[in-house]
């Protein structure tokens, strides 16, 4: 996967650390500055296709991931 994007994220200036969070508190700090973010939606797509399992990427936290990949493999086999 193509992965020039990660250049322009809002992330590439913060540390890591910030986007590992250990608490809600943490998670709504990283979303906050994926909201801003010019590619949070390449950011996202990447770590659903990698299943990134750690961390918030693309504004999203570990569950909220889970959630999303559920909710594609129940709308493929409905489809199919």
């Amino acid at each position: 996967m193509d992965t020039e994007w990660m250049a322009e994220g809002k992330c590439k200036e913060l540390s890591p650390t910030i986007f590992f969070p250990s608490d809600g508190v943490g998670v709504q700090a990283a979303q906050k500055i994926c909201a801003e973010c010019p590619v949070a939606g390449l950011c996202l797509e990447y770590a659903l296709d990698e299943r990134i399992d750690h961390g918030v990427w693309g504004g999203k936290s570990e569950r909220e991931r889970r959630r999303i990949l559920r909710r594609r493999r129940v709308s493929r086999a409905i489809a199919v």
